[in-house]
């Protein structure tokens, strides 16, 4: 009997902190997913930057997803989530962002921001789900074409809104009623 391997989208998905290792196959993954890529010098420096936290999404060996933030004082600033296009509306996006929260939380965050282009209605529609809200436009952020990027925050990542929602959807992805 010939037993197939399950799909890649069927497998388990591992978020690990990223390791000097990983950075030449995110920044090759940063290609695929921006249209001005990091370098890989650019991880490599935040790999070692004490005040962030940058993360990979697993499947088996395979890097499908990366993050990171910036802890400053109580406020963490999201600066970059990327997901395998042949990975994205899986939910990947979601959990990496999820574990990104928790992760500010635990470093005591009282606050998240992030930029996102305008045009990515699926991104701003993911940060909403997570109590995040328009405060700023940037305008001409993006060197690559001169896009807009919405500023978003969550003000009090301590609430009982923000730690009730986080929990909630955290059990919805983690397949718990």
């Amino acid at each position: 009997m010939i037993r197939e391997k399950a799909p890649e989208t069927q497998r388990p998905v591992h978020m690990e902190q990223m390791q000097e290792t990983d950075v030449e196959e995110v920044a090759e993954l940063d290609k695929k997913c921006f249209p001005s890529p990091w370098s890989a010098s650019a991880y490599r420096n935040e790999v070692h930057n004490p005040s962030a936290y940058y993360i990979v999404a697993r499947i088996d060996d395979r890097i499908i997803g990366y993050a990171g933030m910036w802890l400053i004082m109580d406020e963490a600033h999201i600066t970059t989530i990327g997901v395998d296009p042949e990975f994205r509306g899986k939910g990947i996006g979601e959990r990496i962002l999820v574990s990104l929260l928790e992760e500010a939380l635990h470093r005591g965050a009282r606050r998240a921001t992030l930029e996102v282009r305008k045009s990515n209605i699926v991104a701003q529609n993911l940060y909403h789900k997570y109590c995040f809200h328009a405060v700023a436009v940037r305008r001409g952020y993006y060197t690559n074409n001169g896009e807009d990027a919405i500023v978003m925050w969550v003000d009090d990542m301590w609430s009982e809104e923000f730690l009730r929602t986080l929990r909630k959807h955290r059990e919805e992805l983690n397949g718990v009623s």
